[in-house]
């Protein structure tokens, strides 16, 4: 809605309410007046029945649209002068009306700039608003203890729908109407509003108020119930959790079900430590360490050193990566786990039942296990697209590229999002030549634009042949020649290379555990409640497995909700939270976001302020030669309330930490303004953002009047 318009919707508010209390008007809606105009009322109505019903009809929303006090005693008037039939039908749908009518409004002027100022906060009650508004709403309008007026305007502020809120609003209120509707009709015999309902009436309408809740409880259990109704449920469990799959979600849920001494089983049937350590995030950052090295060497000019030479070997760079890797895995391993009280299990995991697990070991032992719980949290894989000729030639992934010991000459990197563009830059910058093909207008189509315009330039001048709205078509392999045959708008383009990577998205694990012979409902991944149950409700799952994240750092964010709401539910539980997500495209320059960016701004519709500083006026920045990048804020409109931050730079992942700080705890930039930062260092980039928003709502009639207080000192 338009500034004009709430401005305008508030003035008509603004006026009915001062009118209202202007002339007094309350005092025609208080118990004595009713009960001293009893008869005169009666007999208006007898003598215009149709004019009467209107006018009370009329009155009736307009108070209640106004959220003004008198509802109730309009309630009681309506028994009075229309008796109980007709009285409740007035009162009910008039206080529908009334109450809808008083949603909207606030809905039209508060709910965009409270969601605006506390969405994030809200984000788990909109979200319960969407799935369960209706229970809420419903008992809410049943309990009288709640103001209706105050219902009105919260609700207006969530996602409810319109008529949701109407139809539930009629229905809720009824009960109540008919209990001030009867008393109206006894109006003489009332003296005071505590009259009209005893406390076991009330008592009464409260316990009626939360039967749709504890329905929805019942209908849960039930659901858990038939879900499980074909399994026996044994009288005791060997252990309180079974967690498949030993990656960062898996082993992180294992150690913290040991770490509150819960009796844990950890199975992994492969390798601990999951795709980060062995094929991902650590193998991918020790090449990219390498190659780093080596595009330093070829910049030695920059530095005032005019030649240097990099004695380079492909091989002995992929085995220091799996140097890094033994170094780390210490840290994942089943010694560690075992001696923090984890029972670590290496074989395949099969789910028999909602309670039981089958592990078959490698030396062909099976040991079954019964579990109160089971956390799934078997990861993901590379996907590989059905190519036409795919299968002709071998395809690299980021799980075996770690195999190679020889460079390729010509590499093909198909994909242009966080892994594709990583690996591309780190082969190129490894003496590969590089064409890496992206269907989408543009590299890392998740960033802003100007992130996505800076990275590829800076791919192109290092020689990496960027080839975007490029969609791959075909393989062909002619007389030993690789082709990959691309389309590019209406024509054909032929790519011939030595090998072939692809890096176009992952899929779940879900085959080989049990999933589908038991019933565990799946689509692209296992699907899960905010809980992270699945549609068995001790059947848990966490990590690249459930989504809607594959971060290493958002699996170990799961896993906690997983591991504590699998153990102590249904005394207690938590939704996971998912507000403030960062992560990092380890490209070079790194690309760090946390939070909104304009992107997702623009689609989402939500107002927002942009505040950038560029890296090329940092002095650590120019000490350094890494001048490429800036730092971009999104904040509220005239507030410095951090709605995203994204970062193009050296160490960008490192110095975004300080925003989702920021954003976690709710702290704005006048306060990174005012914190000390080291100089020179890179992290003062946060600081001078901060700077450049507050210059930008720097209170320019103060500074104009304290302009000329200076120049009186002067005189």
């Amino acid at each position: 809605m338009s500034t004009g318009k709430r401005w305008g919707v508030l003035a008509v508010l603004a006026l009915g309410v001062g009118t209202f209390f202007a002339l007094g008007l309350g005092r025609y809606l208080s118990l004595e007046f009713i009960k001293s105009q009893q008869g005169q009322l009666e007999a208006w109505r007898a003598a215009n029945p149709l004019v009467a019903a209107l006018t009370f009809f009329g009155i009736y929303i307009g108070v209640t649209a106004l959220s003004l006090p008198g509802a109730t005693i309009l309630t009681l008037a309506a028994g009075a002068i229309f008796g109980l039939g007709w009285g409740s039908l007035i009162a009910s749908f008039a206080a529908s009306i009334g109450a809808t009518l008083a949603f909207l409004v606030s809905r039209l002027v508060l709910r965009d700039w409270v969601q605006a100022r506390f969405g994030e906060r809200l984000a788990a009650i909109n979200e319960g608003v969407r799935k369960d508004g209706a229970f809420y709403l419903f008992t809410l309008r049943v309990v009288p203890l709640f103001p209706f007026f105050l219902i009105n305007l919260a609700m207006g502020v969530t996602h409810i729908r319109v008529l949701t809120f109407y139809w539930v609003s009629q229905i809720g209120m009824l009960l109540g109407t008919l209990v001030y509707v009867n008393a109206g009709t006894q109006l003489a015999r009332i003296d005071k509003l505590a009259d009209v309902a005893s406390p076991a009436v009330l008592v009464s309408l409260a316990m009626l108020g939360l039967f749709p809740l504890i329905a929805k409880k019942g209908m849960d259990a039930f659901r858990a119930r038939k879900a499980t109704r074909h399994w026996k449920k044994p009288a005791r469990f060997d252990t309180n959790l079974v967690v498949i799959g030993g990656g960062s979600a898996g082993l992180v849920t294992a150690y913290i079900a040991a770490a509150v001494k819960a009796k844990v089983t950890l199975v992994e049937r492969h390798q601990l430590g999951g795709d980060c350590l062995n094929t991902g995030c650590v193998p991918s950052k020790a090449l990219i360490r390498t190659a780093r090295l080596l595009s330093l060497v070829k910049r030695a000019p920059e530095f005032g050193v005019r030649a240097a030479h990099a004695d380079f070997d492909f091989a002995d760079a992929m085995e220091r990566v799996q140097r890094v890797i033994q170094a780390i895995a210490p840290h994942d391993s089943a010694e560690r786990y075992t001696s923090l009280g984890v029972d670590v299990v290496m074989g395949n995991a099969l789910i028999v039942s909602p309670w039981e697990v089958e592990v078959t070991q490698a030396n062909g032992d099976v040991r079954r296990l019964t579990t109160r719980s089971i956390v799934i949290a078997t990861g993901a894989r590379p996907f590989i697209p059905p190519i036409p000729g795919i299968e002709q030639v071998e395809v690299l992934t980021c799980e075996n590229v770690w195999n190679l010991r020889q460079r390729p000459g010509r590499l093909v990197v198909l994909g242009g999002g966080p892994i594709g563009s990583e690996l591309a830059q780190t082969f190129a910058r490894l003496g590969s030549q590089v064409t890496q093909v992206e269907m989408a207008p543009r590299l890392l189509m998740r960033e802003d634009v100007d992130a996505s315009e800076l990275v590829t330039a800076r791919f192109r001048s290092e020689g990496i042949d960027v080839r975007v709205n490029h969609t791959a078509k075909r393989i062909e392999v002619v007389d030993g020649e690789k082709v990959l045959v691309a389309e590019h708008g209406q024509r054909e383009v032929r790519i011939a290379f030595d090998a072939l990577l692809v890096a176009v998205g992952r899929t779940a694990n879900l085959k080989g555990f049990g999933l589908e012979e038991l019933g565990v409902a799946t689509g692209r991944t296992v699907e899960v409640n905010a809980y992270l149950q699945t549609n068995f409700p001790n059947i848990y799952a966490a990590g690249d497995v459930a989504g809607p994240y594959q971060f290493t750092h958002t699996a170990a964010h799961q896993a906690w909700y997983a591991a504590v709401n699998a153990l102590f539910d249904p005394f207690k539980k938590f939704r996971a939270d998912y507000r403030v997500i960062p992560w990092t495209t380890f490209v070079d320059p790194e690309v760090a976001r946390v939070g909104l960016n304009e992107l997702e701004a623009k689609e989402q519709n939500i107002a927002c302020e942009v505040t950038v500083y560029h890296l090329n006026d940092l002095d650590r920045a120019i000490a350094d030669g890494e001048t490429q990048g800036f730092v971009k804020v999104l904040t509220v409109p005239g507030k410095d309330r951090i709605l995203g931050a994204t970062i193009v730079g050296e160490h960008a992942g490192d110095l975004l930490a300080e925003f989702v700080l920021a954003m976690k705890h709710g702290i704005g930039l006048n306060k990174i303004l005012g914190t000390i930062h080291t100089y020179p260092t890179m992290a003062e980039a946060s600081k001078y953002v901060a700077g450049n928003w507050k210059r930008a709502h720097a209170p320019q009639r103060l500074l104009a009047w304290v302009e000329r207080f200076h120049a009186w000192r002067r005189r």
